[in-house]
């Protein structure tokens, strides 16, 4: 149950405010969005979660991109591919994500679908019953997302995990798009076996300092614990649904600034 507190007028209004459709199109979620099937939201929303640093219109583009480069189907692409197609990919490159990282990608992908339909298994799998966070989600899957005998030693640093303190900003954000549902429709909602409320938030520069400023985050530093205590105090305003807030804070601090 939520209590009342002076900030949860002001949070509320911002979540209803940037909570629309009208967020999709400038947002990296647009990616997603531009799907039906779920494995291809899941592969393209994945991707596209790890690009999420830098300015949204490169990532959009780069991304875009790489859905060009997959024949505008991922799905298909992933599952019926050929070493060889994967030449066409020696060329992408976004920021520190060279070529080896999209491959490794390409080979994460295409084992983990022939087995499993979707890459919720890969998630879930690894909450232990009555876990009240995604924590052990997320040191599971990247435990298994590099349990491969050539995975890169370079490609650990675009998928963050809880073990090495990192605020994992772009898998939670990846998380919050598959498993928040509401009427607004911006985040999908597929996945039932993780529950919001298990959610927690995605801690970028924008969101950290709008949280400081309205004293939800006291931790100096910017990691993991500080991730655990602000979801805390937003559990205060939702216990069921603590990372809607994602959308007033990154709303506050990057959109009313235009």
């Amino acid at each position: 149950m939520a209590f009342d507190h002076p900030l949860s007028e002001l949070l509320d209004a911002a979540v209803r405010r940037f909570n629309t459709p009208d967020f999709i199109a400038a947002d990296p979620i647009s990616i997603p969005h531009r799907f039906s099937r779920l494995q291809d939201r899941e592969i393209m929303g994945f991707w596209t979660a790890t690009l999420a640093w830098g300015q949204r219109q490169t990532i959009i583009q780069n991304a875009l991109r790489l859905i060009d480069l997959m024949d505008g189907a991922p799905f298909d692409f992933i599952r019926r591919h050929e070493e060889s197609d994967r030449k066409r990919f020696l060329a992408f490159r976004h920021r520190t994500f060279q070529p080896t990282d999209t491959l490794y990608f390409l080979e994460f992908f295409q084992q983990f679908y022939r087995r499993h339909d979707s890459l919720e298994e890969a998630f879930a799998r690894h909450l232990p019953p009555g876990a009240t966070t995604v924590e052990a989600a997320l040191v599971g899957f990247h435990r298994d997302f590099f349990d491969h005998p050539w995975a890169p030693g370079r490609t650990r640093k675009h998928v963050a995990t809880p073990a090495r303190g990192s605020t994992c900003k772009r898998i939670n954000m990846f998380l919050r798009w598959m498993v928040r549902r509401d009427a607004a429709g911006v985040d999908f909602g597929d996945w039932a076996r993780i529950r919001p409320a298990q959610l927690l938030i995605p801690l970028d520069v924008h969101v950290d300092r709008v949280a400081r400023r309205l004293g939800l985050l006291q931790r100096p530093q910017t990691d993991w614990k500080a991730v655990v205590e602000l979801t805390e105090n937003l559990r205060l305003f939702d216990p069921e649904d603590p990372v809607k807030y994602d959308f007033a804070l990154f709303g506050m601090g990057v959109l009313e600034r235009r």
